[in-house]
């Protein structure tokens, strides 16, 4: 698969990864080489990767614990720390090895760290190669509120093996997953229809699939970086999603949501909203909610936790002047930023879930 650029950093595939990160670490002479991992990527991706690394130069490894709920700051208090007795300094070199929480928290901590080091993104997960790979976004949570600190910031490298995707669980391919079909929805009907027999998806498919997503996310963030416009529909079913997603993370007597399944019921609403408010046909949010349920499940909310999570919509990094805005769709490929809707729609919009 062809390398793809993307506002000065370069997403190279498979093989291509190793070849085009050892020429970069040779011609930057980094003083020290840092890895960034948690205790899945250090014990099913680490190994493999630092064999094909060719360099001289130390290289230290830094764990953290996995899961959404340690992508904080006091986890890049630690990691800064730790870079600190490590004799880190500006022309050190840090590799983030693992999913959207080590890539975007690895990338803050690059980005913060000494006003900035140098960094390469390799992520293992389906839903961070093509999602957190694109775009330059990286930041942690503030408390169970999603991404509400951070910069955007490109890495040097952005390295794509799709053999680490051997090594996940079902749940996570599914949750990656999400984010594609989201690309098809927003995108183009023809990127959208190829996702119709989810089940009998393979690796290979996977291959050609990922290369696609990664090439509609870096189309809309060249066009808008910095998310004034165009960039705001990547967030289309994030709005309800993330705060489902946070509501499920606060509380003890819910299982957490992988942030697909969160963003999976986010879509399935905001198509019902989409019907509502702008024309989007209703039989195909129908086969949408249809598809979606077939291959996800569906998550159980409760009439009595509609309020709550709605509240945490204030919370969400689109909003401005007071007002919560939501992405929908006109039509498959063609969505509408900024858009305003009544708290009774959302609730309709639950009830249409959950019938």
């Amino acid at each position: 698969m062809d390398s793809i650029v993307a506002n000065n950093c370069t997403i190279h595939f498979n093989n291509t990864c190793y070849t085009s990160v050892n020429k970069h670490i040779k011609e930057r002479n980094f003083s020290k080489i840092f890895i960034l991992v948690d205790e899945n990527t250090h014990q099913f991706c680490l190994p493999s990767f630092i064999e094909k690394l060719e360099t001289d130069s130390v290289i230290e490894i830094i764990e953290i614990e996995s899961g959404e709920i340690n992508k904080t700051i006091d986890t890049c208090v630690g990691v800064w720390n730790t870079l600190s007795e490590l004799n880190a300094d500006r022309k050190s070199l840090l590799i983030n090895i693992g999913g959207g929480v080590i890539t975007d928290l690895g990338g803050f901590v690059a980005c913060t760290f000494k006003r900035g080091i140098a960094y390469v993104n390799v992520p293992t997960t389906l839903l961070s190669m093509v999602d957190a790979s694109v775009g330059g976004k990286t930041g942690v949570d503030l408390g169970h509120l999603k991404n509400q600190i951070g910069v955007i910031s490109n890495p040097d490298l952005v390295l794509i093996d799709t053999q680490f995707l051997n090594t996940l669980p079902q749940n996570q391919m599914r949750s990656g997953l999400a984010e594609m079909l989201k690309h098809g929805l927003i995108s183009n009907e023809g990127y959208w229809n190829k996702f119709q027999n989810l089940e009998k998806l393979t690796l290979n498919d996977l291959d050609t699939l990922i290369h696609e997503s990664v090439m509609i996310k870096k189309h809309v963030v060249t066009v808008d970086p910095f998310e004034n416009e165009l960039r705001k529909t990547l967030n289309f079913g994030h709005t309800l999603g993330h705060a489902i997603e946070s509501y499920f993370l606060s509380n003890t007597n819910k299982n957490t949501l992988l942030h697909g399944e969160a963003i999976v019921v986010g879509m399935i609403l905001a198509c019902y909203i989409s019907t509502e408010l702008v024309g989007f046909p209703k039989q195909l949010t129908a086969d949408i909610k249809r598809l979606f349920i077939d291959y996800y499940g569906k998550v159980t909310i409760d009439e009595s936790e509609y309020a709550p999570i709605m509240d945490l919509l204030k919370y969400d990094k689109k909003n401005n002047h007071g007002n919560i805005n939501f992405v929908l769709l006109e039509a498959i490929g063609k969505p509408k930023i900024d858009c305003l809707v009544d708290d009774a729609i959302i609730i309709n919009a639950f009830k249409y879930y959950a019938s």
